[in-house]
């Protein structure tokens, strides 16, 4: 009854965010018509961000007291076909098979979808984020001189986790961005980014990173029950000092206590790339009795994540859920299978920005937050050359999404 009175009131309340944006965008003209090039690897998201898009633009047109129309405002779709053939050898190639002269392009990609594979003589390959990488460039390279603007939609940041250096490595995610300004690119829109300092590698130049907080705080008022929002039932925890920001902004919002773990690593050892966890140490108040959520910005193979968990449920913490913007889990679902019987985690939630095995859908410890509505959002922002504080800000949405929810 209570998530039935909760989805009324979300949907009231999204009518309400579209009417402050028509109020907005109604004063404001387009930049140049939109057309998003999705590369294969995020087409799925792709078109749902263009459904909301579209009716956007025609709740717009409806309210549209002015009588200017524009070119290409009102579409059936916004979505072009754009792909990238590859050669036997494994070589390829971007096209784009429509006019994009004049317009304000979006290309969407998800350098993290393992799914798609390509052969090079004969044998078969899964793409990995340096092949999407390489893909990205190819449709920008046969853009670039013909659209209006080029605005890049990478919802992982290619190459994030590589952002500082110690000793003798490769700075490859400033390299990135670099190279993707000097091909043309005026915006890179990324959610949630490792370290969003790597900004700096292009001061010069458009760089917006978003999080998905309200997405979150939307799916766990709808769908966790008996979901307590106060300083005696729930607690928020950062896995660790990378951490820190996301889970601080999150208690401060709603008001209740945060406590940290911190790693110990063994630094004299090597480990798949990365110095091996010790122990994790907590830094808080009891969570006995408490509703915890762990906040971090993605889940690689879950082993530092499932570690916690257990540390919270030893703590005696009522329920362990946890949320990060990116699920990649490159271990498997069995560990997290095994928490969930054993009663370590509760839920799991992730966002619909990157690729998943399709099996944890059918997980009953798992949740997505949509991310395709808020996307739309930026999009259309943009677009309109406003400020993207409109929609980057959400303290006012889940403020009063928590007074409903209240």
């Amino acid at each position: 009854m209570i998530s039935g009175i909760l989805t009324i009131k979300l949907k009231k309340y999204n009518l309400e965010v579209i009417m402050v944006n028509i109020s907005l965008l109604e004063k404001s003209i387009p930049v140049a018509p939109i057309k998003i090039a999705a590369l294969d690897s995020c087409h799925e998201l792709a078109q749902k961000v263009d459904s909301h898009l579209v009716q956007f633009r025609q709740e717009l047109d409806s309210h549209n007291k002015s009588g200017l129309s524009f070119r290409g405002y009102s579409e059936d779709t916004f979505l072009i076909e754009s792909k990238c053939p590859r050669f036997g050898s494994g070589e390829a190639k971007g096209v784009i098979n429509e006019s994009v002269r004049g317009t304000d392009l979006f290309v969407m990609v998800d350098v993290c979808n393992y799914s798609l594979t390509y052969k090079v003589n004969g044998y078969i390959n899964h793409m990995s984020p340096d092949d999407h990488y390489q893909d990205l460039k190819r449709i920008i390279a046969t853009a670039t001189g013909k659209a209006h603007r080029i605005n890049v939609i990478m919802p992982f940041l290619y190459e994030s986790r590589q952002h500082k250096r110690t000793k003798r490595e490769s700075l490859d995610c400033a390299l990135a961005l670099q190279e993707l300004v000097n091909m043309g690119v005026s915006n890179i829109i990324t959610f949630d980014a490792h370290d969003p300092r790597m900004q700096n590698a292009i001061p010069l130049s458009g760089f917006d990173n978003f999080m998905p907080t309200y997405q979150f705080l939307k799916t766990l008022c709808a769908s966790v029950d008996d979901f307590k929002i106060d300083n005696e039932h729930l607690m928020i925890i950062s896995p660790d000092e990378g951490a820190m920001q996301r889970a601080v902004y999150f208690s401060n919002i709603l008001g209740v206590d945060m406590g940290m773990f911190y790693k110990r690593r063994d630094y004299s050892t090597v480990v798949n790339g990365k110095n091996p966890i010790v122990a994790h140490e907590f830094l808080g108040d009891s969570v006995e009795g408490k509703d915890v959520i762990v906040i971090d910005d993605m889940i690689s193979s879950g082993e530092s994540m499932l570690d916690v968990a257990k540390q919270l449920k030893d703590r005696k913490a009522k329920r362990v859920i946890v949320c990060t913007t990116f699920g990649l889990f490159t271990d498997g679902l069995e560990k997290f299978d095994e928490f969930y019987e054993k009663e370590y985690i509760h839920k799991v939630i992730t966002t619909n920005l990157n690729y998943k095995n399709p099996d944890i859908l059918t997980r009953p410890y798992y949740l997505e937050a949509d991310m395709s509505k808020y996307l739309a959002s930026i999009m259309d922002i943009l677009n309109h050359d406003l400020s993207v504080e409109k929609v980057r800000s959400t303290t006012e949405k889940i403020n009063q999404l928590l007074h409903r929810y209240s």
